[in-house]
């Protein structure tokens, strides 16, 4: 029997979401469990854990590799977190299904809030957005580099190395761990498409209909206007973006803040409309427009 492969990479949480899409195709379309096979493809950000992604070649390093292999033909989809994967895909290649959204906070993990860390307090992050907003809220905190998976970043902060660090919700929640304190959206808005599982195929092959059988409406109404909206940013690795999309009824919100990198001005604002409406250009427009010098630098539109 030929399987359907999915191609993902070998973290315990990319298996974990990869377990996750290969169930939901079982369910949608009456496989067994070995219709379906988990590929594990080792990409350049698993390899290179000692410096920000921005600094080697972006979020690309997370997907190249997996391009390649549904390009070789290796395997028919590829599991990605979508905040994980770049704006800008090749024509060839298409986000075929995205997974119900799980929670899109931060955690605090190494106190309950952002106000309990002692001054001078050193947090880890690789994240700019993170870095920028918790420099707006505590000027006086160190922010150094930190990478790797979520084990090693707990326990960097259990070792005494740091004082905290910020880890997304729906990771943890995947792993089944329960670590750390949830952040409110309206003090830290998430990352574009955070807690969101997006698989991805070749466009117009077969593969595409038979992903698309498991994707959630609602989740990619959402990210793909929060991606819209990166897009006409110009947004990349160095840009201190938030956003979040929210779908009520058949209103659609989008929210979004740009931040200079030292958390020191941003611009924020939201906007209404429907699942037809181009809010996340719209909304970049207007922050562009509204954005001091600072941070209208940080991006390239």
């Amino acid at each position: 029997m030929t399987r359907f492969r999915l191609g993902t990479r070998g973290s315990p949480l990319a298996l974990t979401q990869a377990g996750m899409v290969r169930d939901a195709l079982c369910a949608a379309h009456g496989w067994s469990d070995d219709a379906v096979e988990i590929v594990v493809i080792r990409t350049t950000g698993d390899r290179v854990q000692d410096r920000a992604l921005a600094e080697i070649g972006g979020k690309a390093l997370w997907t190249k590799e997996l391009d390649r292999a549904l390009h070789d033909s290796d395997i028919d989809c590829a599991v990605h977190s979508m905040k994980d994967v770049e704006t800008i895909r090749p024509a060839t290649l298409k986000i075929a299904a995205m997974l119900p959204r799980a929670d899109v906070r931060d955690r605090l993990i190494g106190a309950e809030t952002l106000a309990d860390l002692r001054p001078g307090a050193v947090v880890g992050t690789s994240s700019p957005r993170r870095r920028a907003q918790m420099l707006r809220l505590r000027p006086d905190l160190e922010i150094v580099l930190i990478r790797g998976n979520v084990d090693t970043r707990l326990g960097r902060v259990a070792s005494g190395e740091m004082d905290a660090t910020l880890l997304a919700a729906a990771g943890l929640d995947r792993l089944g761990r329960d670590d750390g304190h949830a952040i409110p959206t309206d003090v830290m808005l998430p990352a574009p498409a955070q807690g969101a599982v997006g698989v991805e195929v070749l466009a117009g092959s077969a593969a595409g209909e038979i992903v698309a059988a498991i994707d959630h409406h609602d989740t990619s109404a959402c990210v793909l206007t929060e991606r819209a909206l990166l897009a006409r940013l110009g947004a990349d690795c160095h840009s201190p973006v938030a956003a979040l999309a929210s779908l009520a009824g058949e209103t659609l919100t989008l929210r979004a803040e740009l931040i200079a990198e030292d958390g020191a001005c941003d611009v924020a604002g939201s906007i209404e409309g429907t699942v037809d409406d181009d809010l996340g250009t719209a909304l970049a427009e207007d922050l562009l427009a509204r954005a001091p010098a600072s941070v209208r630098r940080l991006f390239s539109a």
